[in-house]
């Protein structure tokens, strides 16, 4: 089996060497800088779009926390049938994503919708479920609010047509949010952390969910808190109300058949955004930093030194044609304003910067690098310095060679 696995993990490793990671990967924090996950979460951050990650990342820790509870009752002796005989009924009936953790039989009807955890091996849920003990900067992430303490749950109704809140319209534009261009700093949103200090009841489940809801789909402005952010569903993913309570145990069969619809309450919402992420978001990331190395401010603070640079070198340049300035070899200096000029104006219409991409850095925010490790990523980047670098040598000397061979002419 060790040989097997062994196999396995260098073919994986193989593969990669001249392919670009997939979005899997990412989430699984199986890819290196400057394309893992801490890169891809600061690119949503710029464009203000980081919500729609937090939340796959919170229903993901809730679905582990689901499958912790499941593995815990089987450890006990029990099984799901007799210790959760609503969710038993419901999985029997309807499908889980639990199915072989909750003891469902292989032939058991099986959910439509393909769980991205399913795809991936242990290993990779193991990463997943410790995404959210980190933020920006390697810390320890810290969710104002995660405590277990009482939610205010505002008593909410199904939406009419008549009354409806205002909504955001594409997956990637947020209620009340504008894109962090200049990274500018603001409250934490990290994944909440559920610590695991005893085993997990039911009311944890619901504490989770609750959170969910009240923090992602829950209509902005209906829930009292900085917190609540929320994020685009379609139509016929929309959760309009959360009748259960993190404070109050489900007494009523109605509660209780409510209850058992918990663990598997987001996973098409959850598989929703993942296909937004992989479809819009991800392309332009892997295009952003597979192929450049650059932040959108610092391409234009390139640009705008650029053009001052060249307006500096011109300016010079004329200077010494209509002031036939001799000797005629002084002309050559002008390469020196020139190579700078040419140099950030091609950086910035690449996005590149081939001296960054040859001493190995790529940036992460503007002008704070980190060394780029991914090595596919790293021989493109190399074949795009090239030739960027040829492209602004060949510039320079043209330029330069055609003022030097201007006849002088004292005005």
């Amino acid at each position: 089996m060790d040989d097997e696995q062994n196999r396995q993990q260098e073919d994986w490793l193989n593969s990669r060497r001249n392919r670009l990671p997939s979005f899997t990967e990412v989430l699984s924090r199986r890819t290196r800088p400057p394309v893992d996950l801490f890169m891809f979460y600061i690119f949503l951050q710029r464009e203000g779009a980081e919500d729609i990650l937090d939340f796959w990342l919170d229903v993901q820790q809730h679905e582990n926390l689901c499958r912790a509870y499941f593995k815990d009752v089987r450890k006990s002796g029990r099984t799901i049938k007799e210790d959760w005989p609503q969710y038993w009924e419901y999985a029997r009936r309807r499908g889980s994503i639990y199915g072989t953790v909750v003891g469902l039989q292989p032939n058991a009807v099986k959910r439509s919708t393909t769980s991205t955890a399913e795809m991936m091996n242990d290993q990779e849920k193991n990463s997943m479920a410790h995404v959210a003990d980190e933020k920006r900067g390697g810390q320890r992430s810290t969710t104002p609010g995660y405590e277990k303490e009482p939610i205010s749950s505002p008593p909410l109704t199904v939406n009419t047509p008549d009354i409806d809140p205002p909504r955001s319209t594409t997956p990637f534009s947020l209620s009340r949010r504008t894109p962090t261009l200049f990274n500018s700093k603001r409250a934490s949103r990290a994944p909440t952390i559920i610590p695991r200090s005893a085993a997990i009841s039911r009311m944890d489940l619901i504490a989770s969910a609750e959170r969910i809801f009240f923090r992602y789909l829950s209509p902005a402005g209906t829930v009292d808190s900085p917190e609540n952010h929320e994020i685009y569903l379609p139509p016929a993913l929309r959760i309009h109300t959360f009748p259960l309570s993190s404070t109050q145990e489900p007494k009523s069969q109605s509660d209780l058949n409510m209850m058992a619809h918990i663990p598997d309450m987001f996973h098409a919402q959850k598989e929703y955004c993942f296909r937004a992420m992989e479809q819009d978001a991800f392309p332009r990331f892997l295009r952003s930093k597979a192929f450049g190395n650059l932040t959108p401010v610092s391409a234009l603070v390139r640009l705008v030194i650029g053009l001052v640079v060249l307006w500096i070198g011109l300016a010079a340049g004329f200077s010494l044609i209509f002031l036939d300035v001799q000797p005629k070899s002084k002309r050559f200096f002008l390469f020196i304003p020139f190579a700078f000029a040419i140099l950030f104006l091609i950086s910035h219409q690449y996005e590149l910067d081939p001296i960054l991409v040859f001493l190995g850095q790529s940036e992460s925010t503007p002008f704070r690098t980190l060394t780029i490790r991914e090595p596919y990523v790293k021989r493109l980047l190399l074949g795009r310095a090239i030739w960027v670098t040829t492209l602004v040598s060949t510039c320079v000397v043209a330029l330069t060679f055609l003022f030097w061979a201007v006849p002088g002419h004292r005005l």
